[in-house]
């Protein structure tokens, strides 16, 4: 019992770390773009319940400062990339999760930015959580205002994101090593528990061995 006890605290642990390195954090894009530079465009939408499978697909919109209708611009569904915008041809890479269906960084990467980009752009989450008996559609839109500029200032906006990026880094380390301290406690609690009931079994039986010859001699005299 306690060898299987063992077995299920040392799965838990490592559940737990997996969990963490796979840990989400929102932060906020920056907002000041420079002209004639490349600019990533942030949008990150975390899923409440890690656990649960999905698949998401991402649009991007665009409104032009001055503008009211907003145009789309990009697409990504199954690791396949669409450019919907001929203003934005050849200028927007994808720079969120790859490798996965099961997207949470949605950001991308505008090439050659230019004044005439600046404006609100729009990212749209489509997501669909597969649970046991049924499929949940969810839908999240991050907003980003652009502003571009002939050169780079440091605004409180982007000091704000940064020290808040840092935050949540070290936070997440810092509940990564509180769950591995804990987890090997429980190991260790654990297998001095084994130790003592294998002591114990071992005393036992070798006990009742004793007791066995005890009665053995005392029936040969």
């Amino acid at each position: 019992m306690a060898a299987s006890q063992l077995l299920l605290l040392s799965l838990l642990c490592t559940l737990f770390v997996h969990r963490c390195h796979a840990a989400c954090a929102e932060v906020s894009s920056d907002t000041e773009a420079v002209a004639g530079k490349g600019f990533k465009l942030g949008c990150i939408s975390c899923k409440l319940r890690s656990e649960v499978e999905s698949t998401s697909t991402v649009e991007w919109y665009f409104r032009p400062k001055g503008e009211a209708d907003f145009v789309h611009i990009y697409t990504y569904n199954e690791g396949v990339a669409s450019i919907e915008s001929d203003d934005f041809m050849d200028r927007v890479d994808w720079n969120g999760s790859k490798m996965s269906n099961d997207i949470q960084d949605a950001s991308i990467y505008l090439l050659n930015v230019t004044f005439n980009d600046t404006g609100t752009y729009s990212c749209f989450f489509h997501r669909i959580l597969f649970y046991e008996n049924h499929e949940y559609n969810t839908d999240v839109t991050k907003v980003v205002h652009l502003n571009v500029v002939a050169k780079a200032t440091r605004g409180t906006a982007s000091i704000v994101s940064e020290v808040m990026m840092y935050v949540s880094i070290i936070g997440l380390q810092v509940w990564l090593l509180i769950e591995m301290i804990y987890c090997y406690r429980k190991i260790a609690a654990a297998g001095e528990e084994a130790l003592r009931e294998a002591a114990n079994a071992e005393y036992l039986a070798i006990a009742s061995e004793s007791k066995d010859n005890c009665a053995g001699v005392q029936v040969g005299e």
